[in-house]
This record gives structure tokens, sequence and C-alpha cells, in this order.
């Protein structure tokens, strides 16, 4: 057996898929999406090779040349989704399978009209990471399998398909009142990056290779709210080198999307909650580009080394937003994030494994541990490295890295003996595997000052002096002052104090969604009914988990609020996400409620 992801049944050496093809259908009526995937092994391969599936009818299974393959679904795992294990006759290097994901697939949101901006028709998007897209098509599920792929997408006249992929054309379906779409992908891929949309999609050029496509009704408040990202990528590759990937093209999602953003290549996936009318929340884009070099180019070979993508990520989305705002806003971003990985160590407990970056997680759903750990710890661990060694030596270091690896993926192990090898001593020096493999936050973690964080700090301490801020002392302020601000004061304020800051500032009216909710969580704490009203619009009209968890937790937290956040996610609960859904579920189960 050479079953190295604990999130997989694939056995490398049973064979490696290099290539996958698609033939896919989608009905809306029964929630459907069917059709073939044929996989072609990089060699021809004979006896077991086994592949993941979830929540999949397979009807059929043969060879490229016809002839049939025995096989087997195996009794599902909760984390794993159900083995298929096919018999191949020798030699077979292309496989062709039958299947089906229903509404039952953890890959797949089916939207009802009523989800969507133009409320006519349906929708359908995936979200294959960490381990999903077996809820999709039968796959060597891991990230240290990569292949290319083509599709052919049928849907119903009036639908419109995009890709994580390059588009092709669009011709008449095989049935009447059918179109069908065709895509190619032609870097190669792990499977989680595969992504698909379906429904009312409009599209409009930014650049030359930056595309933004949404549903129509929001189509010109997306194209004005990213119209810097163009220049964006510029910047990147002037920091991290030649944008492989040919363009840079944009999804804004519907509101049951459950995060801010999907790096899908060619295609990033974002949340409407990102359309704040003053472009105050682009970094979200800066960090989902920034996966194009660390992440997509250079990928974690398993879940439990994640924080290769994500900390090398953060890192440099911090350095693109440094290039565009200068290091005060990017030191404003580290202390953001600083606060959000104490809570993540609050919430596991600093003694933690998953407070690790390397993270043991055999027997352990991704999704039910997933936090800021990898993200903030990583990013002040390449922080680390590059103040340690100069940021000139730390760049040239980063560009070898990315041209070493592009197109694969690593293990921490793979990534150490890299570093020890660029920087011979470095890591001893500074501890770097007490940073990796053990749990909590090493003393030496890097430190951010700035003129403008220090104001918001002074700001925020003077509150329990009587200190209440005037329009002088927040005049010109970022989001993120205001979100270090709220989160800085007092876990809970008093009434008078609750109506006198939303009266000076007109929070609860606030179009900023980083603003809004760390304002309504204070308020909720703080036991300030006016601001229910509010909440409730944001918890029927956001499905992002960032902010969900925070305003249920913070109702949850006030018995006189309980009684609302269970009316509301009564309503709610076959609305968001599946992941959204178990998250709040989870929340609600350990308040007891």
């Amino acid at each position: 057996m050479a079953r190295l992801d604990p999130h997989s049944y694939a056995d490398l050496s049973q064979g490696i898929t290099g290539a996958i093809s698609l033939k896919l259908n989608v009905d809306f009526d029964a929630k459907k999406l069917s059709g073939t995937v044929r996989l072609h092994l990089r060699k021809p391969a004979s006896g077991i090779l086994d592949l993941d599936t979830r929540a999949l009818e397979i009807t059929g299974c043969r060879t490229g040349e016809g002839n049939e393959i025995p096989f087997e679904l195996g009794e599902p795992d909760a984390i794993l989704g159900a083995r298929l294990r096919l018999q191949l006759p020798a030699p077979a290097q292309d496989i062709e399978i039958d299947c089906a994901a229903s509404d039952g697939s953890t890959a797949l949101d089916w939207l009802a009209p009523g989800q969507t901006a133009g409320g006519v028709l349906p929708y359908l998007y995936s979200q294959c990471q960490p381990h999903h897209a077996r809820s999709i098509f039968p796959c060597q599920d891991t990230p240290r399998v990569r292949f290319t792929y083509s599709a052919e997408v049928t849907v119903p006249d009036g639908f419109t398909v995009v890709m994580a992929a390059a588009p092709g054309g669009v011709a008449p379906g095989t049935r009447p009142g059918t179109r069908t779409f065709t895509f190619t992908m032609p870097q190669p891929i792990p499977s989680y990056l595969t992504a698909l949309a379906v429904g009312s999609i409009a599209s409009k050029d930014i650049s030359d290779r930056v595309r933004i496509y949404a549903e129509p009704e929001v189509l010109d408040r997306a194209a004005w709210e990213f119209a810097g990202v163009g220049d964006m990528v510029g910047v990147a590759e002037g920091i991290f080198g030649p944008y492989e990937w040919e363009r840079y093209d944009m999804l804004v999602m519907p509101f049951s999307f459950p995060y801010g953003g999907m790096e899908n290549p060619r295609l990033t996936f974002l949340t409407p909650t990102l359309l704040a009318g003053d472009r105050s929340l682009v970094n979200v884009v800066a960090h989902e580009l920034a996966h194009s070099w660390t992440g997509n180019l250079v990928t974690n070979a398993t879940m439990e080394d994640f924080w290769i993508n994500e900390g090398f990520t953060v890192w440099a989305e911090r350095r693109i937003l440094e290039a565009l705002e200068g290091p005060d806003y990017a030191a404003l971003h580290a202390a953001i994030g600083r606060i959000s990985l104490d809570e993540a160590f609050e919430r596991f407990g600093a003694d933690s494994p998953y407070t690790q970056l390397k993270t043991p997680l055999a027997g352990v759903d991704p999704d039910e541990v997933y936090s800021e750990v990898p993200y903030e710890k990583g990013f002040l661990f390449v922080t680390l490295l590059e103040r340690t060694v100069g940021r000139e030596q730390w760049d040239a270091v980063i560009r070898r890295y990315i041209e070493r690896f592009r197109f694969t993926s690593i293990t921490t192990e793979e990534l150490l003996e890299f570093l020890d090898h660029e920087l011979p001593g470095v890591l001893d020096t500074i501890q770097a595997r007490r940073w990796v493999y053990k749990p909590g936050l090493p003393e030496n973690a890097p430190v951010f000052v700035s003129e403008r964080l220090e104001n918001v700090r002074a700001l925020a301490d003077a509150w329990t002096r009587g200190k209440r801020p005037g329009a002088g002392d927040v005049a010109g302020w970022k989001a993120e002052e205001w979100q270090l601000y709220l989160k800085w004061l007092p876990r809970d304020v008093s009434l008078k104090d609750c109506e006198d800051l939303d009266g000076r500032f007109g929070l609860t009216s606030s179009g900023n969604y980083e603003i809004l909710v760390n304002w309504l969580v204070l308020a909720i704490r703080s036991g300030y009914a006016p601001v229910l009203e509010r909440t409730r619009g944001v918890l029927t009209n956001v499905g992002r988990m960032k902010y969900l968890r925070p305003l249920y937790q913070a109702l949850l937290g006030r018995p006189e609020f309980q009684g609302f956040a269970r009316d509301v996610f009564d309503e709610m609960r076959d609305r968001y996400h599946t992941l959204s859904r178990v998250a709040i579920e989870g929340i609600f189960s350990k308040a007891g409620v």
C-alpha cells in the first residue's frame, strides 16, 4: 500500500491520473449532475485501482476501448466517503465511469431562484476544497495527484456555464432545449481546484487578461469594485515572477457561498460581501491572486501540510498590499490577523495539535478543524524567515522556491529540506521545527508596529479611562482601523455607549461587512437590541462563515437573544451551504441551545 494522504483512498503505486475528461449534464429539476468521467493514467496499469467517491451513484465502468471493468463501491466513511475499487484488465490506460451526483453532494450547492440576485433562474456551484471533488466525480482526490482536464457541460437553454478553465465554445446540446459549453485546463491541477458554476451569469472585461463574471444584477457593481485587479496582477508578477495561468478571471457568487474567496485557477470565486461600494475589501482578491503562485502553482501535498498553501499566501498577500498601499496598511492587516490567531488558540487550546503548522489529521475531518492557524501562524513563520535573512535574499529564495516546485505538490518536510539547502543554518537559528511541529506560538514571533496601528490602539486603550472617539479621532480611517478599534474595545459596553457610537458613526448602516459584523458582535454582546433587525438582515443575506460564526456565537451568549438566533437559523437552515449549516449546528450544540 502507498496511501500517502490520510484523506484519500488513492494508492499511487496502483497508477496515477494524468488527465481527466468530463461530460456532464445539469438537471435542476432533479438536482442532479450526471455524466461520464474519463481518467487517463500516466502509464498503463492493471489490477486494483482505488478511487475516491462520496454520495455518488456509479452505474458503469469500462476501458477506453469499451471493455467492462468490474468495480466495487465500499461502505461510506464519514470523512473519506466510499472507496470505488476497480479491477483493471492489463493493460489499461483510459477508464470511463458513468456517475451521478445528487443534492447530497458535499461539493455542490443547488440554489432556488429566490436565493439568487435575479430571482428567476436557479443556480448551481461547486466548492471542492479540501476533499469534496469526489462528490462530483470519481477521482484520486488528493493534492498529490495533478492532472489536466477538459469538460463538456450541458445545461438547459438560458443558463450559462463557467469553469475554472479556459472556455471553449457553446453549441446546441444533443437534447432539444439544451446547449453545451466546453472548457480545457492545460495546466495540471489537484482535484480540489476543479470548479464550475451554472446560472444567469454575465461578464465584463476589466483588462486584457482580467474578466469579471456575476449575475447581471450585480455585474456593474462588481466591475467597478474590482477595476484595479489588472494592475494588482502586474504588481504580484513583479514580486513573485510570471503569472502562469494566462488569465485571472473572477466570479462573484450568490450569497450562500461560505468563504471570502476560493482560488480556483483562471476563475477565482468571490463572496458578494466584498461589494462594499468603496473598494475597501479588495484585499481578499489580493489573497486569492497570491494563491496563483503559492498554493496553485506550488501546492500542499496533503491537508496536514495546509499551512504551506495558506501561510505563504497570507505573506504574499500582504506583500502585494504593502506594494499598493504602503507598510502601515500591511501592518494593520497583520494586527487583525494576530487577533484571529489568538482567537483560534483560545478555541483549540494553546497545547492543541491543531495549533501546529504541520497538523496530524488522520481520522480528522479537515473541515471541522479549519481555522486561522495555518494562515496566520504560517504568515508569522514566513515573515520571521524574511526578517532573519533580509528581504532581498528572501525574495530571491521565494523565486527559486516557486521555480523549483512549480506545478507540483510538496510536503512540509520537502519544504524544510529546500530551505535548509537555500539558507544553511537559518532554520536552526529561528527554531523552525519548534514552529512547525509544536503547538502554540514561539516567543520569537514577529511584531508589527506602525504609527496608524499605535494610534488606533491608544484610542481603544483610552476607552476605559472615559475617552470616547470624536469625528476628528477617526478622520481618514480605513476599514481595517475600524475593525481593530472595535475588536480592542471591552467585550461589552454600556447600552448608552452603544447608542452613542452608532449615532455618531452610523455603524449599523455600514455597507462594509468587516466593520458591520465587528460592530454587531460588540453590540449584541452588550445586549443592545436595536441592532437585531440589521443582524437578521446579515444572517439572511450572507452565507460567509467568517460572519455567521461570530454573530451566532454572540447571540447565543445572551439568553435574551437565543430565541431570536434559533428562529433565524430555522428559517435559513436549508439556504446556507452545507459547510455553514454544519458549523452553525455545532455552535448551537456547544451552547446547549
